[in-house]
C-alpha cells in the first residue's frame, strides 16, 4: 500500500486503555528502515525551528502567549523537501521534530527572563543563552526514560492530539502541496504587511482615539469634556490577528474583555476619582499625580499592578484546578517508568537512548548550572532545578498527552516553582537582589524544560505513530534545543535593546544600587537660540524635539544654554545642522551649532524601589542619575516627543517578577494587586475563566483589540462552515501561523537593523523624507489626524478579509486540531 493512499493514523487508533496493544502497526513497520536522520532534515528543522522560534519570542514579549508551530513546521517540510525531490515521511518526521524542538524553548525564555528588567537587572546573552540550552536538554533528557511508559503502554489512554495531528498530516503526504502554499502565503503578505507600517511608516501601527476632549466651559474657561480617562485604539498587527484567529473567539473575546475594563472602567474611574488628588495614592515612587498623567500615565502607574495581581490569581488557580490531573499524571508516569523496557534486542522502533546517558547528561547539567558563573546558582538551587525539572517535565508530557497543549499550565508551574523556590530562600534568608536573581534563573530553567518536556512527548508520539526510530527522534530533539538556542537569546535581547530609549531624568538626591564599569558616551552641541527666540519665529520647543528625536537627538537645557545631545556614535554637527523642522527650515539655519563636548556616564541600577523607581540609569561623576535607559520590554514610557515608542508589555515576566519581589522584596503596592486578585477571584465565581481576562486586564488595549478581531472572523468562518472552532486543521489556521511567523520575524529584523544601523529609521521613514502624500496619511508626526487613521484602518481591513477569505474557501485536507496557544 502506498503511503498517499493509507488512511491517517487517527483511522486507526486503539480506543481501549491500558497497555501497549500488540495489533498496533505504525505507519512505517519496524523491519523496514527508510531515511530518517540526515543533515538536511536536521539542517531544516533548525532552520525552521530558529524561524518560529523568533516569532515565538515576539509574539511571548508582546502578549504574554505563543502558539505552537508543529504542524506548520511538517506541512512546510512535506512541501520543500518535495521541491527537493520526494523526502520519506521519516525524513520529514526528523524535520518536524527538530523544528518544535526548538520553538517551545522560545515560550520559557520569553516568558521568565525579561522579568530580569523589572527587577533592575539587564538581559545578559549568555545568561540567556545557557539558561535556554540548559532547560531545553533538562527537557529531552527527562523525557527519553519516560517514553516507553507514556507513549507506547499508554497508547490507548494518552492520544497527543497536536502529536496526532501532526502524524496525520504526515502521512497525508499529498496534502504538502496546498497547505503549504497557504502557509507561505500568509509569511509572505504578513511579513511585507509589517515591513510597510513598521519600517518604511507607510500607515499607523495604532489607531485609535481619547474619548474625552479640551473645549470651553461656562465662564470661558478650558475644561475637559467627555469621557474623562477613557480611550480606545487597535494595533493593526497580521501577528495579533492571526493569533485571535488560532486561540478563537472564546479566549479572544474574554481577553478583549480585560482590556474594556482597564480603559473604559478603570482608567476613568481613577482619572475621576483622583482629579482633585496631590499625591499617588499608592503608586510607585515618583509618579506624578493623577491629574496630571495621560491614560498610558495611569496604566503604567496603576493598572499594570492591578493586572498583575490577577494575572497571578488566575495562573494560580489555573494550576490549583490541575493539581489533581498533576498529582495523577505524576503518580501514573513513574509507574510507567518502573516498566519500562530493558535489553539491547530491541525493533527499530523501540531503541531509545542509553539510559547511561541519560544519567550522565543530568550529573553535568547540574555541575554546569552550579558553575557557570553567569548563572549565579548556588548547589542548592541547582538540585531544586533537577528535582522541580523532573516533577514537572512528568507532569508536562501527561498532562499534554490527555489535554493537549492549550491545557498545559506552565505558566503555573513557573508560578509553583518560584513560589517555593522563594519561601525556601525566605526561610534561609536569602532575600538580597542578587538571591531574586537566581530564584528566577532557578524558575526559568525549570519553565524551560517543563515547556520542551511536553513538545518533546508530542514529537516521540508522532514518531510512535508514523514509525520513526526513538533515538534518531532524540538526537533530532537535542539539534533543535541546541541550534535554536544559540539565537533565542539574541533575538530577545535583540527585541529589548533595539527600542530602548535614554531619556533625561534628573534625580540628584536617588541612590543606586549597583553601578557598573559600562559607560556610555553623550555628545552635546551648544544651540545659540533662546526658547524666546523660537516662540518669536513661531516654533516651540516640544515641535524641536519632535522633529530631533527620531534621529537620536534629545533637547535639553543646561544654565540656562539650549543643548542638542545624542547618545548615537552617529551624533554629527554636520548631521544634527542638516535636520530639518517641517515649515521652519534646517536647525541649523535657526541658530548656530557649536561642539559643546564629550561627557561620560556610568551605567547603574536601582533594585530596591525608593526615591527612584527599579529600573536601569545612567549617573554622572558624581553618582547622580542624570539619564533613565527605559528598555523596549516593559519601558515605563510610551510616549517621548510626540512619538509613541515601541514597547513589549511581556505580561508574564511582570508577573514572575511580582512573586519574586512579593515574598523576597516585600515592596509592592499591595492595595493596587490585592483589587486584581479580586477582579480575578470574582470572575472564578462568575464561572469565567479569569486568566485570558486578566491578560486583557494587563496588556494595552491596542493589543487585545486585533486578538479580537481574529478571534470574530474564526467565529465567523466556523458557523459558515459548520464546524466547531478546534475541530478543523483550516486553512485559516494556517494562514494565521503564516501571517505570525512573517510579522513577527520582520519587527525582530527591523530590530537588529536598528541595533546595527542607527540611522537606519530615519533612512527608511517614507513620510518624513518623501513628504506630500506619504506624510499626509502616513504613520509620521506630520500625518493628517482623521485620514491617515482611516487609511491604516483600510490597509488592516486588505488582510482581514484575505484572512476570511481563506478560512471560508481554502480546502481542508486533513482533520487535526489547530496549533494551540500556551499559556
Amino acid at each position: 500500500m502506498s503511503e498517499s493512499k493509507s488512511p491517517p493514523v487517527s483511522a486507526d487508533r486503539n480506543e481501549v486503555g491500558g497497555s501497549h496493544a500488540p495489533s498496533f502497526a505504525s505507519f512505517i513497520p519496524p523491519n523496514r528502515s527508510p531515511v530518517e536522520l540526515t543533515f538536511r532534515a536536521i539542517l531544516l528543522g533548525s532552520v525552521l525551528g530558529i524561524v518560529f522560534a523568533a516569532s515565538s519570542v515576539y509574539l511571548a514579549v508582546k502578549v504574554g502567549m505563543t502558539v505552537s508551530a508543529s504542524i506548520p513546521i511538517a506541512v512546510l517540510a512535506i512541501a520543500i523537501f518535495r521541491a527537493l525531490g520526494k523526502g520519506s515521511i521519516l525524513e520529514n518526521t526528523i524535520v518536524q521534530t527538530t523544528g518544535s524542538a526548538g520553538e517551545s524553548l522560545a515560550f520559557g525564555v520569553s516568558a521568565a527572563l525579561p522579568a530580569l528588567l523589572f527587577m533592575g537587572y539587564s538581559i545578559d546573552l549568555s545568561h540567556a543563552f545557557f539558561t535556554s540550552i540548559l532547560g531545553g536538554v533538562l527537557g529531552v533528557l527527562m523525557m527519553i526514560p519516560l517514553r516507553y511508559g507514556l507513549i507506547v503502554k499508554e497508547h490507548g489512554n494518552l492520544t497527543y492530539p497536536e502529536g496526532t495531528a501532526c502524524a496525520d498530516v504526515l502521512i497525508a503526504g499529498e496534502t504538502g502541496g496546498t497547505n503549504a502554499r497557504t502557509v507561505i502565503t500568509g509569511f509572505i503578505v504578513g511579513g511585507l504587511y509589517k515591513f510597510l507600517y513598521s519600517a518604511l511608516r507607510l500607515w499607523h501601527e495604532v489607531v485609535g482615539t481619547a474619548l474625552s476632549w479640551v473645549g470651553k466651559g461656562p465662564g470661558g474657561e478650558t475644561v475637559t469634556k467627555g469621557y474623562v480617562g477613557g480611550s480606545v485604539s487597535m494595533e493593526v498587527s497580521p501577528e495579533l490577528l492571526g493569533v485571535g484567529y488560532i486561540i478563537g473567539p472564546r479566549v479572544a473575546g474574554i481577553t478583549f474583555a480585560g482590556g474594556v475594563l482597564s480603559y473604559l472602567v478603570l482608567i476613568p474611574l481613577i482619572a475621576f476619582f483622583g482629579a482633585e488628588a496631590t499625591g499617588t495614592l499608592g503608586a510607585p515612587p515618583g509618579t506624578p499625580p493623577i491629574a496630571e498623567l495621560s491614560p498610558d500615565g495611569i496604566r503604567n502607574a496603576y493598572i499594570l499592578y492591578i493586572g498583575a495581581g490577577a494575572v497571578a490569581t488566575g495562573g494560580l488557580v489555573s494550576l490549583l484546578r490541575s493539581m489533581p490531573t498533576i498529582i495523577g499524571a505524576f503518580r501514573r508516569a513513574i509507574a510507567s517508568l518502573r516498566a519500562s523496557k530493558t535489553g539491547d534486542d530491541l525493533l527499530r522502533t523501540e531503541q531509545d537512548l542509553p539510559i547511561t546517558w541519560v544519567l550522565g547528561g543530568i550529573v553535568v547539567l547540574v555541575l554546569v548550572v552550579w558553575l557557570v558563573p553567569v548563572l549565579q546558582v548556588n548547589a542548592v538551587s541547582a538540585m531544586l532545578v533537577v528535582l522541580f525539572g523532573f516533577f514537572f517535565v512528568t507532569v508536562s508530557a501527561r498532562i499534554t498527552g490527555e489535554l493537549g497543549s492549550s491545557s498545559n499550565p506552565i505558566s503555573g508551574m513557573v508560578v509553583a516553582t518560584l513560589l517555593i523556590v522563594a519561601l525556601v530562600y525566605l526561610f534561609l534568608g536569602w532575600t538580597a537582589p542578587d538571591d531574586r536573581f537566581m530564584a528566577l534563573t532557578t524558575a526559568a530553567i525549570v519553565g524551560i524544560a517543563a515547556s520542551n518536556g511536553g513538545t518533546t512527548a508530542q514529537d516521540l508520539k508522532t514518531a510512535y505513530l508514523v514509525g520513526g526510530t526513538p533515538w534518531k527522534q532524540q538526537v533530532a530533539l537535542f539539534a533543535g534545543v541546541l541550534t535554536s538556542a544559540s539565537l533565542i537569546g539574541l533575538t530577545l535581547v535583540v527585541l529589548n535593546d533595539g527600542p530602548t530609549q535614554i531619556l533625561p531624568e534628573r534625580l540628584p538626591t536617588a541612590t543606586v544600587t549597583s553601578i557598573s564599569e559600562d559607560t556610555r558616551t553623550r555628545r552635546a552641541f551648544a544651540w545659540d537660540v533662546t526658547p524666546a527666540s523660537l516662540e518669536a519665529r513661531g516654533v516651540s520647543l516640544d515641535a524641536v524635539a519632535n522633529a530631533l528625536f527620531p534621529s537620536g537627538y534629545l533637547v535639553e537645557e543646561q544654565d540656562g544654554e539650549l543643548l542638542l545631545t545624542s547618545f548615537s556614535a552617529d551624533a554629527s554637527l554636520a548631521g544634527l545642522s542638516s535636520l530639518a523642522i517641517t515649515g521652519h527650515g534646517r536647525i541649523g539655519e535657526l541658530g548656530a551649532l557649536t561642539e559643546a563636548g564629550d561627557t561620560l556616564f556610568r551605567e547603574a541600577f536601582v533594585r530596591d524601589a525608593g526615591e527612584a523607581p527599579i529600573g536601569q540609569y545612567l549617573v554622572d561623576g558624581e553618582d547622580r542619575i542624570a539619564y533613565l535607559i527605559d528598555p523596549g520590554i516593559g519601558g515605563r514610557v510610551s510616549e517621548y516627543a510626540g512619538h509613541k515608542l515601541v514597547r513589549y508589555d511581556a505580561p508574564k515576566a511582570r508577573l514572575f517578577s511580582l512573586i519574586i519581589d512579593g515574598i523576597l522584596a516585600q515592596q509592592l503596592p499591595w492595595t493596587l494587586v490585592l483589587i486584581g486578585v479580586f477582579i480575578a477571584l470574582m470572575l472564578e465565581l462568575a464561572g469565567v475563566s479569569s486568566l485570558p481576562f486578566a491578560v486583557g486586564v494587563y496588556l494595552p488595549i491596542s493589543t487585545s483589540a486585533p486578538i479580537f478581531v481574529g478571534g470574530a472572523v474564526r467565529w465567523f468562518v466556523d458557523r459558515v462552515r459548520g464546524r466547531g472552532g478546534n475541530s478543523e486543521f483550516s486553512p485559516g489556521v494556517l494562514l494565521s501561523s503564516g501571517y505570525i511567523a512573517g510579522a513577527a520575524l520582520i519587527g525582530v529584523a527591523v530590530q537588529f537593523l536598528t541595533i546595527g544601523f542607527p540611522s537606519f529609521p530615519s533612512l527608511v521613514n517614507l513620510p518624513e523624507r518623501l513628504g506630500g502624500v506619504f506624510a499626509f496619511l502616513g504613520g509620521g508626526s506630520a500625518s493628517h489626524p482623521l485620514l491617515s487613521q482611516l487609511f491604516a484602518i483600510v490597509m488592516f481591513s486588505l488582510i482581514v478579509g484575505l484572512l476570511l477569505r481563506t478560512g471560508l474557501r481554502g480546502e481542508s485536507a486533513a482533520e487535526a486540531p489547530p496549533p494551540a496557544d500556551r499559556t
